[in-house]
């Protein structure tokens, strides 16, 4: 699930054009539709843009289940809009396929997998936290996704932002404030965002008006690393992870330093190591990395935790889908709306570099884990066919060895 160095942060994505390819459909049924989603949801890693080239390549191109246009106009929806890529480029086919029947199965069936997966990590996570093995592991995994943070930060860099001078200094004012605030801050994006809209396609006015609790033996449901969690702190999760849904832009990586803030700073839920250990699990899953919020609510709240924050992270974006699609149809070609997209990537680019900036001080704190780094690095660049999840496997595998 790595939202790897591919990682679109919002609206990078550079994948083959489908409008080349055959436009004619073939029918599908539902149950065949939902199938495909379920088998990527379970076995497809690599990140948002591996995920979404998996959908044009299987969608548009074999099967021939989805238009080239519609796969396009899907794409262009997920980057601007904030949330998950993958997750919402997945819903909103399922919204053109079956509205908002297919758009909430889809949902259902690309996220379930990974979800069950996070919580039962989390459950071993919790029960094993403390035993030197597992240090060990995410010891060598912490310096692995250091790795993969910068090499994101670099590809994306050259995808999204590359020549083009209005973008550099939005993608610099971005990464200078994420490294200096230790937060990812949304005005921030909309800024960027508004910059690029005013530069490239300022809007022409014609003078119209713009119009709980449980049983005692039912208690494990919400203990987390502190304990039993009262009903504020569900309500909290539950809150917290919808604002981040909602007003994150990027997501995948570009998520991380909002997170990190709240969760480790401000709710002190957890500290530093545990929240670049969430982040490491989420990487070492299949489906989209997003899904660390499912690991880091259980270890707040248990299980419930664990369903209430992946529930809020996702529920924006579901919403985005069944409420909006039908408007942007319309107009998913304005000028004014692709000019803000670009803004909101550039800064969105700039975050994620802040946020690698931030984890290397953290998880690189010795000879060890620089080595380790350097190693990931080394095999991300130079071992393009070598699929990340592999690298913080080996990387786990090293620290467990260096730590017994």
């Amino acid at each position: 699930m790595t939202e790897d160095a591919d990682t679109n942060a919002g609206g990078g994505a550079t994948t083959k054009n489908p409008e080349e390819t055959v436009p004619v459909t073939v029918a599908c049924t539902l149950r065949e539709f939902l199938l495909y989603f379920l088998r990527l949801g379970t076995f497809g890693f690599g990140g948002p843009i591996a995920l979404a080239a998996s959908m044009q390549r299987d969608l548009v191109e074999k099967r021939r289940w989805v238009s080239g246009p519609d796969y396009v106009e899907g794409l262009a929806f997920a980057q601007l809009c904030p949330g998950p890529l993958a997750a919402q480029l997945a819903m909103y086919l399922g919204w053109i396929r079956a509205r908002t029947l297919g758009a909430t199965l889809v949902s259902m069936a690309f996220i379930g997998p990974s979800f069950l997966m996070v919580l039962a990590l989390a459950a071993l996570y919790l029960h094993f936290g403390g035993l030197w093995w597992m240090q060990g592991v995410f010891h060598g995994v912490r310096a692995a996704v250091v790795a993969i943070l910068v090499r994101s930060a670099f590809t994306l860099v050259r995808r999204t932002v590359a020549k083009d001078r209005l973008l550099w200094p939005i993608f610099v004012a971005s990464a200078f404030v994420t490294a200096l605030t230790e937060s990812e801050l949304v005005w921030v994006f909309l800024l960027g965002g508004m910059v690029v809209l005013l530069v490239r396609a300022p809007p022409r006015f014609r003078g119209r008006a713009l119009g709980f609790v449980l049983p005692t033996e039912w208690g494990w449901l919400l203990t987390g690393l502190k304990g039993s969690a009262d009903g504020m702190t569900l309500w909290t999760v539950l809150w917290y992870f919808t604002k981040a849904g909602a007003f994150v832009f990027g997501s995948g990586l570009a998520i991380v330093p909002f997170l990190q803030r709240g969760v480790v700073d401000d709710y002190h839920w957890l500290n530093e190591q545990q929240f670049l250990d969430a982040v490491a699990v989420a990487m070492i899953t299949p489906g989209p990395v997003i899904i660390t919020a499912g690991f880091i609510g259980y270890l707040v709240a248990g299980p419930v935790g664990a369903a209430a924050a992946s529930a809020g992270v996702f529920l924006p974006c579901y919403l985005f889908v069944v409420v909006l699609a039908p408007f942007y149809r319309r107009f998913a070609q304005n000028r004014q709306i692709k000019a803000f997209v670009q803004g909101v990537t550039a800064a969105a680019v700039g975050a994620i570099t802040g946020a690698a900036f931030l984890l290397s001080k953290q998880a690189v704190t010795d000879l060890t884990t620089a080595l380790v780094a350097l190693a990931a690095l080394a095999a991300l660049v130079f071992g393009k066919k070598i699929p990340e999840p592999l690298v913080i496997l080996a990387a786990g595998a090293v620290g467990l060895a260096l730590n017994r």
